[in-house]
């Protein structure tokens, strides 16, 4: 599988990029989980947008946010413009995935400032875009 590297090499454990993964579903949050985890990224999952506000609002260290668009209470669109509105939480790159291929909410996703849109399911072979995003 793909992993993330430095410009020396492999990234050092310190410097392991975290990502914060948002879906509702378990299945898809241990599929993609697995997926980052395999290709180096410290992962931390969650099951909801407002679980993943929470989380940002006590740690700060959170190189990325995966979040799939639909999940009961808060989209991951909702979940998109509450980190971008945010002055603390602004510059973390937000990547959206989803089932469903929408051009329509994949050009507003990224219009409202998503690094990414990933088609579900994610793949190893999609790691090298993320790596990309988490580490420029």
């Amino acid at each position: 599988m793909a992993s993330c590297k430095g410009v020396g090499g492999e990234v050092s454990a310190a410097a392991v990029p975290h990502v914060l993964a948002v879906d509702d579903s378990s299945v898809d949050r241990a599929v993609i989980s697995g997926i980052l985890r395999s290709s180096k990224f410290r992962v931390t999952a969650v099951d909801s947008g407002k679980r993943a506000l929470e989380l940002l609002g006590s740690e700060a260290n959170v190189s990325m946010i995966i979040t799939d668009y639909w999940m009961p209470e808060m989209t991951g669109y909702e979940l998109l413009k509450k980190v971008k509105e945010s002055s603390k939480l602004k510059a973390i790159p937000v990547v959206i995935m989803s089932s469903e291929n929408v051009p329509t909410r994949i050009t507003r996703c990224l219009e409202e400032g998503a690094e990414d849109f990933l088609l579900k399911p994610v793949r190893a072979s999609d790691v090298s875009r993320l790596c990309n995003r988490v580490l420029r």
